[in-house]
Protein backbone atom coordinates (compact mmCIF):
# COMPACT_ATOMS: atom_id res chain seq x y z
CA UNK A 1 0.00 0.00 0.00
CA UNK A 2 1.31 3.36 -1.00
CA UNK A 3 1.86 5.94 1.69
CA UNK A 4 -0.95 8.50 1.71
CA UNK A 5 0.20 12.14 1.46
CA UNK A 6 -0.04 13.94 4.80
CA UNK A 7 -2.09 17.12 5.02
CA UNK A 8 -0.20 20.20 6.10
CA UNK A 9 -1.27 23.59 7.34
CA UNK A 10 -0.44 24.97 3.93
CA UNK A 11 -2.69 22.40 2.22
CA UNK A 12 -5.66 23.15 4.52
CA UNK A 13 -5.37 26.88 4.23
CA UNK A 14 -6.62 27.76 7.75
CA UNK A 15 -7.24 31.40 7.01
CA UNK A 16 -9.48 30.82 4.02
CA UNK A 17 -11.43 28.00 5.71
CA UNK A 18 -11.71 29.53 9.22
CA UNK A 19 -15.39 30.57 8.92
CA UNK A 20 -16.35 27.26 7.38
CA UNK A 21 -14.49 25.38 10.11
CA UNK A 22 -16.09 27.49 12.86
CA UNK A 23 -19.55 26.83 11.42
CA UNK A 24 -18.87 23.09 11.25
CA UNK A 25 -17.68 23.08 14.87
CA UNK A 26 -20.65 24.91 16.39
CA UNK A 27 -23.12 22.91 14.27
CA UNK A 28 -21.64 19.66 15.58
CA UNK A 29 -22.28 20.61 19.21
CA UNK A 30 -25.35 19.33 21.07
CA UNK A 31 -25.74 22.62 22.97
CA UNK A 32 -28.03 25.30 21.55
CA UNK A 33 -25.63 28.13 20.73
CA UNK A 34 -26.14 31.78 19.83
CA UNK A 35 -23.57 34.56 19.45
CA UNK A 36 -24.57 38.04 20.63
CA UNK A 37 -23.12 41.49 20.02
CA UNK A 38 -22.60 44.20 22.67
CA UNK A 39 -26.29 45.14 22.53
CA UNK A 40 -27.53 41.56 22.98
CA UNK A 41 -28.50 41.16 19.31
CA UNK A 42 -28.18 37.63 17.91
CA UNK A 43 -25.52 37.44 15.21
CA UNK A 44 -25.46 33.68 14.66
CA UNK A 45 -27.11 30.47 15.86
CA UNK A 46 -26.10 26.83 15.39
CA UNK A 47 -28.00 23.85 14.02
CA UNK A 48 -29.06 22.59 17.49
CA UNK A 49 -30.60 26.00 18.31
CA UNK A 50 -32.55 26.08 15.05
CA UNK A 51 -33.70 22.46 15.36
CA UNK A 52 -34.98 23.08 18.88
CA UNK A 53 -36.81 26.19 17.67
CA UNK A 54 -38.51 24.22 14.87
CA UNK A 55 -39.55 21.42 17.25
CA UNK A 56 -41.18 24.01 19.49
CA UNK A 57 -43.39 25.49 16.79
CA UNK A 58 -41.25 28.03 14.93
CA UNK A 59 -41.07 27.91 11.11
CA UNK A 60 -38.25 25.73 9.80
CA UNK A 61 -36.62 28.66 7.97
CA UNK A 62 -37.05 31.15 10.81
CA UNK A 63 -33.91 33.27 11.20
CA UNK A 64 -32.97 34.55 14.67
CA UNK A 65 -30.33 36.91 13.37
CA UNK A 66 -31.10 40.50 14.32
CA UNK A 67 -33.37 39.59 17.25
CA UNK A 68 -32.35 41.20 20.52
CA UNK A 69 -31.97 38.33 22.96
CA UNK A 70 -31.95 40.63 26.01
CA UNK A 71 -35.21 42.29 25.01
CA UNK A 72 -36.85 38.91 24.50
CA UNK A 73 -35.74 37.84 27.99
CA UNK A 74 -36.92 41.09 29.58
CA UNK A 75 -40.30 40.82 27.84
CA UNK A 76 -40.94 37.35 29.30
CA UNK A 77 -44.02 36.96 31.49
CA UNK A 78 -45.53 34.15 33.47
CA UNK A 79 -43.89 31.68 35.83
CA UNK A 80 -40.62 31.58 33.84
CA UNK A 81 -40.21 35.39 33.74
CA UNK A 82 -37.94 35.52 36.80
CA UNK A 83 -35.46 33.06 35.22
CA UNK A 84 -35.46 35.01 31.93
CA UNK A 85 -34.82 38.32 33.73
CA UNK A 86 -31.95 36.76 35.69
CA UNK A 87 -30.38 35.46 32.46
CA UNK A 88 -30.66 38.90 30.81
CA UNK A 89 -28.99 40.56 33.78
CA UNK A 90 -26.19 37.98 33.80
CA UNK A 91 -25.47 38.60 30.10
CA UNK A 92 -25.39 42.37 30.66
CA UNK A 93 -22.77 41.87 33.38
CA UNK A 94 -20.61 40.02 30.82
CA UNK A 95 -21.13 42.65 28.10
CA UNK A 96 -20.16 45.41 30.51
CA UNK A 97 -17.02 43.52 31.50
CA UNK A 98 -18.00 42.95 35.14
CA UNK A 99 -17.61 39.18 34.74
CA UNK A 100 -16.36 36.76 32.08
CA UNK A 101 -18.85 33.96 32.66
CA UNK A 102 -22.46 33.51 33.77
CA UNK A 103 -23.97 30.11 34.64
CA UNK A 104 -27.62 29.32 35.20
CA UNK A 105 -29.80 26.19 35.16
CA UNK A 106 -33.54 26.45 34.75
CA UNK A 107 -36.65 24.35 34.09
CA UNK A 108 -38.41 24.46 30.74
CA UNK A 109 -41.32 22.03 31.08
CA UNK A 110 -43.88 21.23 28.43
CA UNK A 111 -47.36 19.77 28.88
CA UNK A 112 -46.05 16.33 28.00
CA UNK A 113 -42.78 16.15 29.88
CA UNK A 114 -40.29 17.88 32.13
CA UNK A 115 -37.09 19.45 30.81
CA UNK A 116 -34.18 21.30 32.38
CA UNK A 117 -31.40 23.29 30.71
CA UNK A 118 -27.98 24.51 31.75
CA UNK A 119 -27.28 27.97 30.35
CA UNK A 120 -23.72 29.33 30.02
CA UNK A 121 -22.76 32.78 28.76
CA UNK A 122 -19.12 33.66 28.19
CA UNK A 123 -17.32 36.60 26.62
CA UNK A 124 -15.10 35.70 23.67
CA UNK A 125 -11.43 36.33 24.35
CA UNK A 126 -9.50 39.07 22.56
CA UNK A 127 -12.34 40.06 20.26
CA UNK A 128 -13.40 43.54 19.28
CA UNK A 129 -16.16 44.43 19.08
CA UNK A 130 -17.61 42.51 22.06
CA UNK A 131 -19.00 39.06 21.34
CA UNK A 132 -20.85 36.85 23.84
CA UNK A 133 -21.45 33.13 23.31
CA UNK A 134 -24.70 31.76 24.74
CA UNK A 135 -25.16 28.00 25.11
CA UNK A 136 -28.12 26.02 26.43
CA UNK A 137 -27.43 22.33 27.20
CA UNK A 138 -30.22 19.85 27.91
CA UNK A 139 -29.57 18.42 31.39
CA UNK A 140 -32.95 16.71 31.78
CA UNK A 141 -31.42 13.26 32.28
CA UNK A 142 -29.16 14.57 35.04
CA UNK A 143 -32.02 16.39 36.76
CA UNK A 144 -34.25 13.31 36.60
CA UNK A 145 -31.50 11.27 38.24
CA UNK A 146 -31.08 13.94 40.92
CA UNK A 147 -34.84 13.98 41.46
CA UNK A 148 -34.95 10.19 41.72
CA UNK A 149 -32.08 10.24 44.20
CA UNK A 150 -33.81 12.93 46.24
CA UNK A 151 -37.03 10.91 46.30
CA UNK A 152 -35.05 7.80 47.28
CA UNK A 153 -33.42 9.71 50.13
CA UNK A 154 -36.84 10.89 51.29
CA UNK A 155 -38.20 7.35 51.12
CA UNK A 156 -35.20 6.03 53.05
CA UNK A 157 -35.65 8.81 55.60
CA UNK A 158 -39.32 7.89 56.03
CA UNK A 159 -38.45 4.17 56.25
CA UNK A 160 -35.78 4.93 58.84
CA UNK A 161 -38.24 6.96 60.87
CA UNK A 162 -40.83 4.18 60.63
CA UNK A 163 -38.25 1.61 61.72
CA UNK A 164 -37.19 3.80 64.65
CA UNK A 165 -40.81 4.22 65.71
CA UNK A 166 -41.42 0.48 65.33
CA UNK A 167 -38.24 -0.21 67.31
CA UNK A 168 -39.41 2.07 70.11
CA UNK A 169 -42.82 0.40 70.14
CA UNK A 170 -41.16 -3.02 70.17
CA UNK A 171 -38.95 -2.03 73.09
CA UNK A 172 -42.01 -0.85 75.00
CA UNK A 173 -43.80 -4.14 74.28
CA UNK A 174 -40.74 -6.14 75.34
CA UNK A 175 -40.49 -4.08 78.51
CA UNK A 176 -44.16 -4.70 79.27
CA UNK A 177 -43.69 -8.39 78.56
CA UNK A 178 -40.68 -8.54 80.89
CA UNK A 179 -42.68 -6.77 83.59
CA UNK A 180 -45.61 -9.13 83.08
CA UNK A 181 -43.26 -12.11 83.20
CA UNK A 182 -41.61 -10.83 86.38
CA UNK A 183 -44.98 -10.23 88.00
CA UNK A 184 -46.14 -13.73 87.03
CA UNK A 185 -42.97 -15.28 88.45
CA UNK A 186 -43.40 -13.39 91.70
CA UNK A 187 -47.05 -14.43 91.94
CA UNK A 188 -46.09 -18.08 91.42
CA UNK A 189 -43.34 -17.90 94.04
CA UNK A 190 -45.57 -16.05 96.49
CA UNK A 191 -48.37 -18.57 96.06
CA UNK A 192 -45.99 -21.51 96.46
CA UNK A 193 -44.44 -19.97 99.56
CA UNK A 194 -47.70 -18.93 101.23
CA UNK A 195 -50.24 -21.46 99.95
CA UNK A 196 -48.29 -24.67 99.33
CA UNK A 197 -45.01 -24.93 101.22
CA UNK A 198 -46.55 -24.40 104.68
CA UNK A 199 -48.75 -27.46 104.18
CA UNK A 200 -45.85 -29.48 102.84
CA UNK A 201 -43.89 -28.61 105.99
CA UNK A 202 -46.85 -29.63 108.14
CA UNK A 203 -47.12 -32.95 106.35
CA UNK A 204 -43.41 -33.57 106.89
CA UNK A 205 -43.95 -33.03 110.63
CA UNK A 206 -46.74 -35.56 110.83
CA UNK A 207 -45.98 -39.28 111.35
CA UNK A 208 -46.59 -40.81 107.95
CA UNK A 209 -46.38 -44.22 106.48
CA UNK A 210 -43.27 -44.70 104.35
CA UNK A 211 -45.31 -44.58 101.15
CA UNK A 212 -47.03 -41.31 102.11
CA UNK A 213 -43.73 -39.83 103.28
CA UNK A 214 -42.24 -40.65 99.89
CA UNK A 215 -45.18 -38.91 98.18
CA UNK A 216 -44.62 -35.77 100.25
CA UNK A 217 -40.93 -35.75 99.32
CA UNK A 218 -41.83 -36.15 95.65
CA UNK A 219 -44.24 -33.20 95.90
CA UNK A 220 -41.58 -31.09 97.59
CA UNK A 221 -38.95 -31.98 95.01
CA UNK A 222 -41.29 -31.24 92.12
CA UNK A 223 -42.20 -27.88 93.62
CA UNK A 224 -38.51 -27.07 93.85
CA UNK A 225 -38.08 -28.08 90.20
CA UNK A 226 -40.90 -25.71 89.28
CA UNK A 227 -39.64 -22.70 91.20
CA UNK A 228 -35.90 -23.27 90.67
CA UNK A 229 -35.77 -21.48 87.25
CA UNK A 230 -37.71 -18.57 88.75
CA UNK A 231 -35.02 -18.00 91.35
CA UNK A 232 -32.42 -16.86 88.82
CA UNK A 233 -33.42 -13.26 89.65
CA UNK A 234 -32.42 -12.25 93.14
CA UNK A 235 -35.53 -10.07 93.41
CA UNK A 236 -37.61 -13.24 92.95
CA UNK A 237 -35.44 -15.29 95.29
CA UNK A 238 -36.06 -12.86 98.12
CA UNK A 239 -39.71 -13.93 98.14
CA UNK A 240 -38.89 -17.39 99.45
CA UNK A 241 -36.02 -16.29 101.72
CA UNK A 242 -36.34 -15.23 105.32
CA UNK A 243 -35.02 -11.78 106.32
CA UNK A 244 -32.05 -13.48 108.03
CA UNK A 245 -31.30 -15.55 104.92
CA UNK A 246 -31.31 -12.40 102.78
CA UNK A 247 -28.65 -10.89 105.08
CA UNK A 248 -26.58 -14.07 104.88
CA UNK A 249 -26.86 -14.09 101.06
CA UNK A 250 -25.59 -10.51 100.85
CA UNK A 251 -22.56 -11.32 103.02
CA UNK A 252 -21.80 -14.55 101.12
CA UNK A 253 -21.84 -12.54 97.85
CA UNK A 254 -19.38 -10.12 99.49
CA UNK A 255 -17.01 -13.05 100.01
CA UNK A 256 -17.37 -13.27 103.80
CA UNK A 257 -16.55 -16.57 105.52
CA UNK A 258 -19.02 -18.31 107.86
CA UNK A 259 -17.04 -17.06 110.89
CA UNK A 260 -17.07 -13.48 109.58
CA UNK A 261 -20.81 -13.67 108.88
CA UNK A 262 -21.43 -15.00 112.39
CA UNK A 263 -19.50 -12.10 113.92
CA UNK A 264 -21.29 -9.50 111.76
CA UNK A 265 -24.80 -10.85 112.41
CA UNK A 266 -24.02 -11.75 116.05
CA UNK A 267 -25.06 -15.37 115.57
CA UNK A 268 -23.23 -18.66 115.92
CA UNK A 269 -21.18 -20.14 113.10
CA UNK A 270 -23.40 -23.23 113.36
CA UNK A 271 -26.43 -21.04 112.58
CA UNK A 272 -24.64 -19.59 109.57
CA UNK A 273 -23.90 -23.08 108.27
CA UNK A 274 -27.55 -23.99 108.84
CA UNK A 275 -28.58 -20.99 106.72
CA UNK A 276 -26.09 -22.01 104.04
CA UNK A 277 -27.61 -25.50 103.99
CA UNK A 278 -31.14 -24.09 103.69
CA UNK A 279 -30.04 -21.72 100.91
CA UNK A 280 -28.56 -24.54 98.89
CA UNK A 281 -31.79 -26.48 99.42
CA UNK A 282 -34.03 -23.57 98.35
CA UNK A 283 -31.90 -22.84 95.29
CA UNK A 284 -31.89 -26.48 94.25
CA UNK A 285 -28.16 -26.89 94.85
CA UNK A 286 -28.40 -29.77 97.32
CA UNK A 287 -26.13 -32.67 96.33
CA UNK A 288 -24.74 -30.58 93.43
CA UNK A 289 -21.10 -29.58 93.14
CA UNK A 290 -21.81 -25.88 92.71
CA UNK A 291 -20.22 -23.15 94.81
CA UNK A 292 -22.93 -21.22 96.65
CA UNK A 293 -21.21 -17.82 96.25
CA UNK A 294 -20.61 -18.37 92.51
CA UNK A 295 -24.26 -19.25 92.09
CA UNK A 296 -25.40 -16.16 94.00
CA UNK A 297 -23.04 -13.95 92.00
CA UNK A 298 -24.52 -15.28 88.74
CA UNK A 299 -28.03 -14.28 89.74
CA UNK A 300 -29.34 -11.14 88.00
Amino acid sequence: MKNQPQETTADIGPLSFSEELARAVIDSLSAHIAILDKNGVILETNRAWNTYSFKNGMPEDFDYKGINYLEVCNASTGEDASDAHNIAEGIRQIIQGHTREFLFDYPCHSQDSKHWYYMRAIRMSDTKPVRVIISHEDITALKLVEEALRESREELKEQKQSLEEANIALKVLIKHRENDKLELERNVLTNVKELVLPYVEKLKGVPLKPRNKTLVEIIENHLKDIISPLLQKFSNAQIILTPQEIKVVALIKDGKSSKEIADILNISETTVNFHRKNLRKKFGLKNRQINLRSYLMSMS
